[in-house]
Formats: C-alpha cells, sequence, structure tokens
C-alpha cells in the first residue's frame, strides 16, 4: 500500500530523506552478517569487560544455531530469551534466528506466572536464561512445553546446558533455512501488558528488517556511530535500535542496569552518539544535578519515546544540553516505529510525523471508518511494511487491531495541518467525567509544571454520581514539600473545571513496565483494593 502523496507531511518532508525505500526481502539476520564482511575487525558490541568485533558476533551465533539446531530447533519453531542486557542475549536472538526459530524474549524482571505465560503462549520447547533465573525457570516450566534449558553462567544445574560449552562445541558452518521474509515471523514480541495479559505480536523477518533500515535512515546512522544501548532488548524498542545498529555497522554499548550518573559517564567517556531512552528516564536526567557534571557534546541524536515525554523535560533537556531532544511514536505491533520528529524541526507536544513508507490517518472512535478532519480527535490508524501480521494465538483481538490492512493502535491523537500528529492519550486510559472525556495525559502536562512534581500519573477512579473522578498519584523532588490541597488548586487554575484532579495521592514511586512506560492498570488495581 503506497502512501498517497497528497498527505501533509510530505511538505515538510526531512531535505534528502527518500520517501519510499526497496527494502530487502532477506532474512533479519542477514543485516549483521553483511555488516561482519563489511567490517568484520569493528566493535560490535562493548559491555563492560566483554568486547566483541562484527566478526566474533556473527562466528558465535553461527555456533549457537548449530547447536540449537541439535536440540531440534528448525523452521517456524520458537525459542524464549530470559536474559538481561548482556551479549548473550544479542548472540541467542541471532542464532535462533539463523537457525530457523522464533525468537520470544521475556523481561527478566519477570516473576513465575509471567514467564510461564509466555512459555505457553510462544509454545517453546527451549529457553536461553542466566543462571541467577533459573529457580523462576524451574518453577514455570511445570505444565510447559519447556524441555532444553540453555544457563548462561557458570554452574550447571540437572538436565540442562551451558551456553559455553554449546558455542565451544559447535563450528561456525550453519545450513541456511528457507525463509519467505514477508510471511515467516522472526519474533514474537510481547506487549507491554500496560491494559491486560500481554498479546505476542508475529513480526515478520521484513516487518523487522524495514523498520531498522527506517529508523537508521531517518537519523542517517553510519559505521561512525556509536548507539547507547540502555533500553531493554527484550522491548520492541530496544531490539530495533539493536538491529538498527548492525544494519549500519555502527557499535553498541550495552547497559545491563541504568544507572542514572554511570550512563551520563558513560556518555562522555565512550563518545556517544545516539541515544533512545523511555520519556521517564530523561524526566529523571534533568531533575539530577549530575546532568551538568558531564560532557555530552558528542550527542548528535537523542530520541524521546515509550510514553508522552512532559513539555517541562523536553525544555530542560534542550537548555541543560544543548542537544535537542527529539521526539517520536510507535508500538510493538509496528515493530516498533511509525512516526519521528524530523530533525531540526521538532514540535513540542508532538511525535512527529509519519516514517518512511508509512501512512497515518486518524479516524473517528465509534466506527473507526470515517476520516475526520484536521484538528479533531480520534484513533490513530497506521500502515506500513513494519506492521505485525496477527497476535499469536489471539484471533479475535487480531480482527479487532488489523482492519483492511490498518493497524488500529488504541491511541487517540490528532493532527495538524502540516501532518505533525499529537497523542492525546490511550483509548483505554480515557476518563469519563459525567459524559465529558478527560485524557490523563493533558492533565499531567499540567501537573508538570508544579516545582515539586518529579512524577505523576492521573487515573479515573469509580464514582457513583460522576461515573469517574481524575485523580493524581504523585511523586515530590526530594526535599520539596506540597500538601494534596495546594496542588488540586494548582491544577483547579489552570485547566477546564471537568478536568481538574479530585484526589492526590504522594507515593515513593510510580510502577513501570520494562520500557519506563507508567502502568496505569497497577494504579487501577491499587484503587480498587481500597475499596475491596
Amino acid at each position: 500500500m503506497k502512501v498517497p502523496p497528497e498527505r501533509p507531511w510530505f511538505n515538510v518532508w526531512p531535505k534528502g530523506m527518500p520517501r519510499t525505500i526497496n527494502y530487502p526481502e532477506a532474512p533479519l539476520y542477514k543485516l549483521l552478517k553483511e555488516s561482519a564482511e563489511k567490517h568484520p575487525n569493528k566493535l560490535a558490541i562493548d559491555h563492560e569487560k566483554d568486547q566483541i568485533s562484527y566478526e566474533k558476533l556473527d562466528a558465535l551465533s553461527d555456533k549457537l544455531a548449530a547447536a540449537l539446531r541439535e536440540l531440534d530447533i528448525k523452521k517456524g519453531s520458537s525459542a524464549l530469551i530470559f536474559l538481561p542486557n548482556i551479549p548473550e542475549f544479542i548472540i541467542s536472538y541471532y542464532a535462533i534466528i539463523k537457525a530457523g526459530g522464533v525468537v520470544a524474549s521475556v523481561n527478566p524482571l519477570s516473576k513465575e506466572i509471567e514467564l510461564e505465560h509466555a512459555l505457553n503462549n510462544s509454545e517453546s520447547e527451549t529457553i536461553i536464561t542466566h543462571e541467577s533465573l533459573y529457580p523462576i525457570v524451574k518453577k514455570a516450566q511445570k505444565g510447559t512445553n519447556l524441555r532444553n534449558t540453555i544457563i548462561v553462567g557458570e554452574k550447571q544445574y540437572q538436565n540442562t546446558y551451558l551456553f559455553r560449552d554449546l558455542v565451544a562445541k559447535y563450528t561456525s558452518q550453519v545450513v541456511e533455512t528457507e525463509i519467505r521474509p514477508k510471511h515467516d515471523a522472526a519474533v514474537i514480541q510481547y506487549t507491554g501488558g500496560t491494559t491486560g495479559t500481554p498479546k505476542g505480536a508475529m513480526l515478520t523477518h521484513y516487518n523487522l528488517v524495514s523498520n531498522a533500515i527506517m529508523n537508521a535512515s531517518w537519523f542517517k546512522w553510519s559505521s561512525n556511530d556509536v548507539i547507547l544501548g540502555v533500553l531493554p532488548l527484550c522491548h520492541s524498542w530496544g531490539a530495533c535500535y539493536m538491529n538498527s545498529t548492525f544494519y549500519a555497522g555502527a557499535t553498541l554499548i550495552l547497559i545491563t542496569r541504568f544507572d542514572l550518573e554511570k550512563v551520563l559517564e558513560i556518555v562522555e567517556k565512550k563518545k556517544v552518539t545516539i541515544w533512545y531512552g523511555a520519556a521517564t528516564m530523561f524526566t529523571l536526567i534533568v531533575n539530577h544535578p549530575a546532568i551538568t557534571k558531564y560532557d555530552l557534546s558528542s550527542l548528535r541524536c537523542v530520541k524521546a519515546g515509550a510514553a508522552p515525554i512532559p513539555h517541562s523535560t523536553k525544555r530542560k533537556w534542550d537548555n541543560l544540553t544543548g542537544v535537542e531532544l527529539m521526539l517520536g511514536y510507535g508500538l510493538t505491533e509496528a515493530s516498533p516505529e511509525t512516526h519521528d520528529s524530523p530533525p531540526n524541526r521538532v514540535k513540542i507536544g508532538s511525535v512527529g510525523i509519519p516514517l518512511i513508507d508509512t501512512d497515518a490517518k486518524i479516524v473517528d472512535i465509534e466506527t473507526g471508518t470515517k476520516e475526520l478532519p484536521l484538528g479533531e480527535i480520534g484513533e490513530l490508524i497506521v500502515n506500513g511494511p513494519q506492521v505485525m501480521i496477527c497476535y499469536r494465538n489471539c484471533p479475535e483481538e487480531t480482527k479487532r487491531t488489523i482492519r483492511s490492512g490498518w493497524l488500529y493502535t488504541g491511541d487517540i491523537a490528532k493532527m495538524d495541518e502540516e501532518g505533525y500528529f499529537y497523542i492525546v492519550d490511550r483509548l483505554k486510559d480515557t476518563i469519563k467525567y459525567k459524559g465529558y472525556s478527560v485524557f490523563p495525559a493533558e492533565v499531567e502536562n499540567v501537573l508538570y509544571t508544579h516545582p515539586s512534581i518529579k512524577e505523576c500519573a492521573v487515573i479515573g477512579k469509580p464514582d457513583s454520581v460522576a461515573g469517574e473522578i481524575p485523580i493524581a498519584y504523585v511523586v515530590l523532588k526530594e526535599g520539596t514539600t506540597v500538601t494534596k490541597d495546594e496542588l488540586i488548586e494548582y491544577c483547579r487554575k489552570r485547566i477546564a473545571a471537568y478536568k481538574r484532579i479530585r484526589e492526590v495521592e504522594f507515593v515513593a514511586e510510580l510502577p513501570k513496565n520494562v520500557a519506563g512506560k507508567i502502568l496505569r492498570r497497577a494504579l487501577r488495581n491499587m484503587e480498587y483494593g481500597k475499596k475491596s
């Protein structure tokens, strides 16, 4: 489906940027293999004491692929990665695909029930995990198809394999499996689970190859770039920058655990040029004194996503660093990127314009078919080569989400006259107060202008008269004080009466998923728990 040439964003299209790309119909691992051929001795991964060249990374994933074949990983079968951000995650990711399998990955912070769900949904018979996580695997495997466990570490448990032994045992000669890139799944990427049980988005080789190339092309990534890998690789956005890195032949600085000052130190020391991070991450950084202690001048592309970013956070970052914070948008079901701001033409509050080969429009919420005029609020739907084929084992949910080739995002948005899109809120997060629609992000942006607020989240609380009332969960900055009544009054003076918050709860921290997105569902469960 070609993007209509009359779309308004083409009037502000970045100079020299192609509107369409002829993406290779090739297996995803070819991105790595081609860069290994071009840059064999170049550093691919830099992780603490581990430095791995492109040639070595390609060879290690080939060896593990051969071992996986012996464990009966074949075309279409799934293997699950349950690892933190360490080089073995990347080796495993490409090895599974080289063996002809499908990658499923799970947040290493997951508990037994969450891992069991992923194992059953993906029908994985093989898992690659860290020795510290094995007790969770052992508890979760009952009632699943799991029969092969590969351990990263020194300790071998009964009926398991050591990762290092498998890599040492096999050669790097892998017989390639015939892949149909536009039809065969490469990855089962689980949604963030912010609105319920995580669903497995089936992403093809072509979905992921096209999105990696779109992303790298938009920001002109090259083999000279140094990418900061601070987002979890188990998350769709982490996998996206990983694939883009190896497509470009760049170097990935892999961070296992986010430590604010340590990350800033690495940016200075390693001369990082590209940094993608969650909106909540940048909010924490701009409110920390360490940001002025380090030289961040090597950065040329810094992008926030995963959640709406407070306007005040962007302004503070831009002023403190001199590097413009770019805003973008995507979702798991789209591999994940669909929108980005044109470089040097960012509009505060906007997620930018659709990426190369990506179409988007706003439709009415009731029918989902009528395209709305500029400026009107409705549901954002997108179309492009990066859109998933389906959810795994969820046919009804797939029908609701993919309609006539369009991905219905579940996000409420609007588009301006230049084709810039603005995410108003999640459709499921909208608060209905006496028939009025209240969008939490709008109220949160008002609260973020208060000098005492570090983080906040607004949800709807059931009310017998109004239906729902907006309430705020607030994390205060250290050393500041403010009362609940003062915050309610602050909001009352700056927003329409029906939108203002009615209650405030002070908390030490807000619940978040692995990408840093605030889990409103968890906050709503807290509210319901108070009533029971």
